[in-house]
């Protein structure tokens, strides 16, 4: 037992903000919220195992149905999704069967969409439907090997927490890796110089992607000398990543105008203009921004989140079974307060947040903004009702 560092994931003192004494060990304040995290969310399937057989499968309509009740739009990007996951529980199945003939891959998905239009919520979202384990990481405390951040191997490390250490069950995992984007080279050459968190990270992941055996430190952090690891198969673990590519637009329109000429210049112009440039997408485009080739042939499946409108942005607040409407109405009641939003309060709060550019995650805040007096007097009042007007007088 070392006092100065985590027993769980072994991060050091001064690499955390707290590290809280046990009777037995330490546990660092990142340890601390995965594990709420796990608790809260459900994710960690403790008390669940995946389905033995093709009838026990939920079909691609009914996991898009799930997805639907809690994300707004996006329809392509959740049939895909959804196709992916069903389709890796049937490569387990078919894992499992003797005497079969054919080996089936797996086809892992890359999502690129602006910030706040759904990314990580339809990865959490999905998360609650399956019985295997499942977990988010975030690409930007990836860095290579040998320096201070986090080695890729660390990605395994959180799946193994989720499966409680059980390598069979984490083998058989789901890995959504978030901002992607944020490991591109930083230039469209191959780097002369180390490329510490972009191009190092990308060639780290590849063994992990394609399906290797993988020595992970069991609790995470760095590797070292001396140090027992875990072997991971990552052969049958679906990858899904997600990324805002920020001026991926622009590279897409460079390459279409490249090809624009005579009649095909015109059709591009009478378009709607930026969902025909985003359905264009494709891994070209992922190379210029940054990508490297070997990394793409990884991810056979791109798919994009369509830019939020004004509409979808009404929905949102609305109709989710957890929409920021019924939270905040939720919050009130419990000091019996009875909350209401007009149609044209809740279109005035749509547009402030998209006068901000943060998506459906800025909702939230908008309101949030709105309400804080009322929040604060909230013993001395037993009924509110929104108006366009109160919103813009709050907002400005």
């Amino acid at each position: 037992m070392n006092p100065n560092q985590c027993s769980f994931c072994g991060r050091k003192r001064n690499e955390v903000e707290v590290l809280v004494s046990g009777n037995q060990g330490f546990i660092c304040n990142n340890c601390i919220e995965q594990a709420h995290a796990m608790i809260k969310d459900g994710s960690s399937n403790a008390n669940t195992a995946p389905a033995t057989s093709l009838d026990e499968l939920k079909k691609p309509k009914e996991i898009k149905a799930t997805l639907d009740e809690y994300v707004i739009g996006q329809d392509q990007a959740k049939k895909q999704l959804s196709i992916a996951v069903y389709n890796h529980y049937k490569r387990l199945l078919h894992a499992d069967q003797e005497n079969r003939e054919v080996e089936i891959e797996k086809s892992n998905i890359i999502m690129v969409g602006e910030t706040g239009t759904g990314k990580t919520l339809l990865a959490k979202t999905i998360a609650r439907e399956l019985n295997v384990p499942f977990c988010i990481v975030d690409a930007t405390i990836l860095t290579e090997a040998g320096y201070v951040g986090e080695d890729v191997e660390s990605i395994l490390s959180r799946l193994l927490m989720v499966a409680d250490y059980d390598v069979e069950r984490a083998e058989k995992g789901i890995v959504f890796i978030d901002e992607i984007d944020k490991i591109a080279r930083k230039s469209d050459n191959p780097s002369i110089t180390r490329d510490v968190s972009g191009e190092g990270v990308q060639q780290g992941l590849l063994k992990l992607l394609e399906g290797s055996i993988v020595n992970v430190p069991p609790q995470g952090g760095r590797k070292h000398p001396d140090q027992k690891y875990i072997q991971v198969n990552t052969q049958n673990i679906l990858f899904i990543a997600g990324g805002a590519f920020d001026g991926i637009k622009e590279i897409i329109e460079r390459r279409l105008n490249k090809q624009a000429i005579g009649f095909s210049a015109e059709k591009l112009n009478k378009k709607e203009e930026e969902e025909y440039i985003l359905s264009n997408l494709n891994a070209i485009d992922l190379r210029t921004f940054g990508l490297i080739p070997e990394l793409l042939g990884r991810f056979p499946i791109i798919t994009h989140l369509e830019k939020l409108t004004k509409e979808t942005m009404v929905r949102i607040m609305k109709e989710p079974k957890n929409s920021i409407i019924n939270q905040f109405r939720e919050l009130f009641k419990m000091d019996g307060v009875d909350l209401r939003f007009s149609d044209d309060a809740v279109e005035e709060i749509v547009l402030e947040t998209i006068e901000k550019g943060l998506g459906a995650r800025g909702l939230r805040g908008t309101t949030e903004k709105v309400l804080e007096d009322y929040m604060y007097d909230i013993d001395e009042i037993t009924e509110l009702q929104l108006t366009a007007d109160i919103v813009a007088r709050k907002i400005k």
